[in-house]
C-alpha cells in the first residue's frame, strides 16, 4: 500500500513539474515570436529572461551571440547586421529551446499615438477594396495590448499578424498605408509595431524624468499629483452611479423620441493608473519595447492636446517626447514621422480662429527644428464632423514619401509647401516657401485662398494672394503696412494652395503674437 502511494506521489509530482516552466527556462517577450520582422543592415538586441549563469545562444540567418543573463535574469545579445530577406528561424538555446518561425529581415517602424493612430482599416475608406486587395505577405504588424502603469515594465502584450484579406481589418490605418507606400517602392519585408490608444495625451507617452527637467511642465505635473492626493474613491463611485442613473432617464426619454441618446458617463479611473498620467502608457506600452530594433517612428497624436491654453506646450512635449524615445532606443537620432491635425469642426468664418487646435498644429509644425523628423500635411482630408477622418490612405501615403524620400533617397517630392520665410514691401507681403517641387499652384485652379494680413493693430482681414514661381504675394486694402500673415490658421479652414504634386501647404502664421487661445 505504502508503494502504491508513493509512486502515485511521484507520478503526480512529476507532472506537476513537467506542466510548469522551470526556473531556468529561457523566455522571450512578444516582439519575438512568429511571423516577426527585424530590421535590416544594422546590429540588432534579442533579448530575454533565463535563470542567472545560464549560457542563452541566439541564432538567426547564419548569425549567431551568446551570452549569460544578469543578477536580474536578463539577458540581451546584439546581431547582425542582417541583409533583407527571409524567412528564417530564431533559434534561442539555453536549459531550453525556443523555435521563433517565419522570421523576416526588412524594415520596422514603430507607429504611436491616439485613437486615429488606433484606427482600424476595417473603419477606413473603401474598406471592402482595401479588404481584397490585402494580400500582401511580406507586411506584418504587432499590436501592442493596452496597458496603463505607474512604473517602467519589462512586459506587454502581443503577437505579430500576416497582412490578408482576414486580417487587414484589424491593422492600424495608418501604419498599414505607411508600410504598404514603403513595402510597394522598397520591394522589402515591412514590420509594422502600433502601440496606439484612443483619446490619450503626449505627455502619456513620455518617460517621467524629461518632462521632470522642463519648468514649463511642472504645472502639468503637479496637477496630476494634486488629482492623486485628493481621489476619495467611494466619493468618486457615488457622483458616478448619481451620473448614470440621470443618463439612463434622458436614454431612455430619447429612445421614446427617436432620437440619439447622449454620451454614457464614464467609470471613475484611478487616477494613479489613469492611460492619461504622464509617463503611464510609456511605462507600459513602449519601454517594453525597448530596445527593438527599428528604423524609425511615425506618430498620430495631438487632438487630446488642443484643449485651451495648455495647447501652446505641445510643441515643447513632442520635441521631448521624440528626444526620449531616441535617447531610451539607443539608435540615433532615428527619423521620426508626425501628422499634422487636419482639418475639423465648423468651416472657419473669421480670417483667424486662435485654437487649440491650430495651436498643436503650429507646435507640429515647429518640430520641424529638430533632425529627422517629417510631417504629413492633412489639412484638406479632415471631415467637419468626425474627429477621426476615413481618408487614411492620404495620411499613410504622406507619412511614406517623407519616409522614402529622406530615409531611403527616393528622388520625390515629398512634403506640402511650407513657408520659410516673410518679408514686407510696401503694402504687400511676400512669402517664401520649401517643398514646391516644380512650384506653386492652387489645388482647383481658384484664386488662392485662405491668407488673412494685419498691420500693427494686429486686427487680420482676409487677404488677396498671388503665387509668383516659389513665392506668394499677399495684400489687402484695408491693410497699407502689413505686419503680419496667418494662413489656415483655424481649425476648418478654405484653403487650396499646393505644390506641383498636388500636397497641400501646411498651416502656419509669420507672427508670434500672444492672444487668448479658444479650446477649439
Amino acid at each position: 500500500m505504502r508503494r502504491h502511494l508513493l509512486i502515485a506521489f511521484v507520478s503526480a509530482t512529476l507532472t506537476i513539474l513537467f506542466a510548469l516552466p522551470t526556473m531556468a527556462d529561457v523566455t522571450l517577450p512578444c516582439v519575438f515570436s512568429d511571423h516577426m520582422v527585424l530590421q535590416r543592415d544594422k546590429p540588432v538586441a534579442v533579448w530575454g529572461w533565463a535563470e542567472k549563469g545560464e549560457k542563452v545562444t541566439v541564432t538567426v540567418a547564419g548569425k549567431t551571440a551568446s551570452t549569460k543573463p544578469n543578477a536580474d535574469g536578463r539577458w540581451t545579445v546584439s546581431i547582425g547586421p542582417l541583409p533583407a530577406g527571409g524567412p528564417h528561424k530564431l533559434l534561442v538555446q539555453g536549459a531550453n529551446t525556443i523555435t521563433v518561425n517565419d522570421v523576416l529581415v526588412g524594415e520596422v517602424w514603430l507607429c504611436s499615438g491616439q485613437s486615429n493612430m488606433a484606427m482600424t482599416v476595417s473603419r477606413a475608406k473603401d474598406f471592402d477594396a482595401e479588404k481584397k486587395a490585402a494580400t500582401w505577405p511580406k507586411i506584418r504588424m504587432l499590436t501592442v495590448a493596452r496597458q496603463s502603469v505607474e512604473k517602467p515594465v519589462l512586459k506587454c502584450e502581443g503577437d505579430w499578424k500576416i497582412c490578408e484579406p482576414e486580417t487587414v481589418g484589424g491593422f492600424s490605418a495608418t501604419a498599414y498605408f505607411f508600410g504598404r507606400t514603403l513595402h510597394e517602392e522598397l520591394g522589402v519585408p515591412v514590420g509594422l509595431i502600433t502601440s496606439a490608444w484612443g483619446g490619450t495625451a503626449v505627455e502619456a507617452w513620455t518617460s517621467i524624468e524629461p518632462q521632470e527637467s522642463k519648468k514649463e511642465l511642472k504645472p502639468l505635473l503637479q496637477s496630476w499629483e494634486n488629482q492623486i492626493a485628493t481621489y476619495d474613491p467611494p466619493a468618486a463611485k457615488a457622483r458616478y452611479e448619481k451620473q448614470l442613473a440621470a443618463w439612463k432617464v434622458k436614454a431612455a426619454q430619447a429612445k421614446a423620441a427617436g432620437k440619439k441618446a447622449p454620451r454614457q458617463p464614464r467609470a471613475p479611473v484611478d487616477p494613479k493608473i489613469s492611460q492619461n498620467r504622464p509617463a503611464n502608457l510609456f511605462n507600459g506600452m513602449i519601454q517594453p519595447l525597448i530596445p527593438y530594433g527599428i528604423r524609425g517612428a511615425i506618430w498620430y497624436q495631438g487632438e487630446r492636446n488642443s484643449h485651451g491654453e495648455p495647447s501652446a506646450l505641445y510643441g515643447l512635449q513632442l520635441q521631448t517626447l521624440i528626444t526620449d524615445w531616441r535617447t531610451r532606443f539607443g539608435q540615433g537620432d532615428f527619423p521620426f514621422f508626425f501628422v499634422q491635425l487636419p482639418n475639423f469642426l465648423k468651416p472657419q468664418e473669421q480670417p483667424s480662429e486662435h485654437t487649440g487646435w491650430v495651436m498643436v498644429r503650429e507646435g507640429m509644425l515647429k518640430t520641424l527644428d529638430l533632425d529627422n523628423t517629417g510631417m504629413a500635411i492633412t489639412i484638406d482630408v479632415g471631415e467637419e464632423k468626425d474627429i477621426h477622418p476615413k481618408d487614411k490612405q492620404a495620411v499613410g501615403q504622406r507619412l511614406g514619401l517623407w519616409g522614402l524620400a529622406t530615409v531611403y533617397e527616393k528622388d520625390l517630392v515629398y512634403s506640402g509647401p511650407i513657408c520659410k520665410a516673410s518679408e514686407a514691401q510696401g503694402n504687400k507681403m511676400i512669402l517664401a516657401f520649401d517643398h514646391v517641387g516644380d512650384g506653386l499652384k492652387t489645388s482647383d485652379e481658384e484664386a488662392v485662398k485662405g491668407f488673412a494680413i494685419a498691420g500693427r493693430d494686429k486686427k487680420f482681414v482676409w487677404a488677396e494672394a498671388e503665387i509668383d514661381g516659389n513665392q506668394v504675394i499677399v495684400s489687402a486694402k484695408e491693410v497699407k503696412k502689413p505686419v503680419a500673415v496667418r494662413y489656415a490658421w483655424a481649425n476648418n479652414p478654405s484653403v487650396n494652395l499646393v505644390n506641383s504634386a498636388g500636397l497641400p501647404a501646411s498651416p502656419f502664421r509669420t507672427d508670434d503674437w500672444v492672444e487668448p487661445i479658444a479650446a477649439r
